[in-house]
């Protein structure tokens, strides 16, 4: 089958769906690959590139009749009338919420896989889509942010005065949002950050962040990886947290979105009119209604207050040449899913739960919405501890096999010291005690110090191999073998501890 890697027609979209070197891979899995000439140039790939990596550079005519059509952004209803009846597209397509899409890609009986469909599932995360853009989107938010704010992000003490660090809050903390945590972090501004869900409070200190809870009874978790509405004592509460926030922050970030729903509006024009002048607010939602009263898609705004708002749509494609490399490597990943023999033969199992979901039209039939698809689970109820039958036997064989075991080896201990001739006893008893003491000395000691102790060991060890080697002079066979043994397992262990010991420096030198 030959795949075509079509121009994007947006005027704001700079992204590729495929660059050399995910064409190369598409190569290998037995496809034929031809590029629209010049679908690369936005995001610095050229047509030269592309001949290089194995692909044909034609037409837009030819590309979108291939049998499978790779794109970014969902086709317009022209560029739906330019490809093959009963061919696959592969894009971006929302189908959500651009119903009118799926209708006309049903009627051209076009298979339509959308990759911003792909269910949060461990095995699917190869080809997530919008963990990949999210995560670019994210880091660029806080460029975004830094160029209109146009002061320094880190506190500082000069000469010339004291300049305080710049506070920035994020509002949701997901892949986006913890990407943009983290930029803003290193860059040393105080960041903090809200999200309905407690349990992402580590994850948001992991990169540098504090977390603000919003302390509310409802337990906030997903079934299906992605947000979902909050309660409306969360919503009450929250908004009292973004207020006050707003007063006192520099910048603010909103990542809020619910798949196939307008997004919650967190900020309102009165918390944006408490901000002070030189703030600046990136929201991330705008193209689907915005978390931010007052901002436009894709537009900046700077308010009577002096506050900046941006709604950019195009984050993402902010930075093309990496967006195209993680959007392609997605791609790739979802076809050789769909190549399982690597013949360069498009073969979708609707049995499987990921291609299932991505699957929105095939064949002339309409496949939105999928199944529900389970990636977790509500917590188990906490099982009540059973009380552990208690047993008459345990407590009287307790009692009685102690002290035989300890009869018995008093009595082994004297008999030896009777029957064995001299000097056998008193080696044997320094034996027994040794045994005690070191398993009472070391077994004592915390983990945390047995590396400090292995100084004590080696000492203990080579006092053993140099006794063990005075032992091999003796006549006797059975001496000479059993000192042999101790000096072997004696000079192992001094080896092992210098080496570990030496490992363990080692991990403290720089370089």
């Amino acid at each position: 089958m030959r795949i075509g890697i079509v121009a994007e027609s947006a005027a704001t979209e700079t992204r590729v769906a495929a660059t050399p070197a995910t064409v190369d891979r598409l190569v290998k899995l037995g496809y034929q690959v031809a590029v629209e000439s010049g679908a690369g140039d936005d995001a610095q790939y050229s047509n030269a590139a592309f001949a290089d990596a194995g692909a044909t550079v034609v037409d837009g005519d030819e590309a979108w009749s291939c049998d499978i059509v790779l794109k970014v952004t969902a086709p317009t209803g022209a560029e739906v009338g330019r490809l093959r009846e009963g061919s696959a597209l592969v894009g971006l397509l929302s189908p959500a919420l651009d119903p009118d899409l799926l209708d006309a890609l049903t009627a051209r009986r076009v298979t339509g896989l959308s990759m911003d469909a792909v269910p949060r599932i461990s095995r699917a995360q190869s080809m997530d889509v919008l963990s990949s853009m999210a995560n670019i989107a994210g880091y660029r938010a806080v460029v975004e942010a830094v160029h209109e704010f146009g002061r320094f992000l880190p506190g500082q003490v000069t000469a010339a005065g004291k300049v305080p660090a710049a506070k920035i809050l994020v509002a949701g903390a997901g892949v986006a949002g913890l990407a943009a945590i983290g930029a803003a972090s290193r860059l040393g501004a105080i960041v903090r950050a809200t999200d309905p869900r407690p349990e992402v409070a580590d994850q948001v200190a992991s990169v540098g962040g504090q977390y603000l809870p919003v302390e509310v009874d409802e337990q906030m978790q997903s079934t299906d990886g992605y947000a979902k509405a909050t309660s409306t004592d969360y919503d009450r509460l929250a908004a009292a947290l973004y207020s006050e926030q707003a007063r006192d922050v520099d910048i603010i970030i909103t990542t809020a979105l619910i798949p196939g729903r307008p997004a919650p509006r967190l900020i309102t024009a009165a918390d944006v009119a408490a901000m002070r002048a030189g703030s600046v607010i990136v929201d991330m939602a705008a193209g689907q209604g915005g978390n931010v009263e007052g901002s436009v898609p894709g537009g900046r705004v700077v308010t009577d207050n002096g506050v900046t708002i941006l709604g950019y749509t195009d984050l993402a494609g902010r930075l093309p040449a990496q967006a195209s490399q993680l959007y392609g490597t997605n791609v790739v990943n979802l076809l050789k899913l769909l190549t399982p023999e690597h013949d360069g033969q498009l073969d979708i199992d609707l049995d499987d739960v990921v291609q299932r979901a991505i699957t929105v039209t095939h064949q002339g039939e309409l496949l939105w919405p999928p199944p529900p698809t389970q990636v977790s689970v509500a917590p188990a109820a906490a099982i009540a501890p059973v009380a552990p039958q208690r047993s008459e036997e345990a407590p009287i064989r307790r009692r009685w096999t102690a002290p035989v075991l300890l009869s018995a080896g008093l009595a082994a201990l004297f008999w030896v010291i009777a029957a064995a001739p001299p000097p056998l006893p008193q080696h044997f008893t320094v034996l027994l005690l040794a045994i005690v003491i070191g398993y009472y000395v070391i077994g004592k000691v915390h983990h945390a110090l047995h590396t400090p102790l292995m100084s004590v060991t080696n000492a203990i060890s080579g006092i053993i191999v140099v006794g063990a080697m005075l032992q091999l002079g003796v006549d006797q066979p059975a001496v000479r073998v059993l000192a042999f043994v101790a000096v072997l397992a004696a000079g192992v262990n001094v080896f092992g501890g210098f080496a570990v010991t030496r490992r363990m420096l080692g991990m403290f030198s720089k370089g």
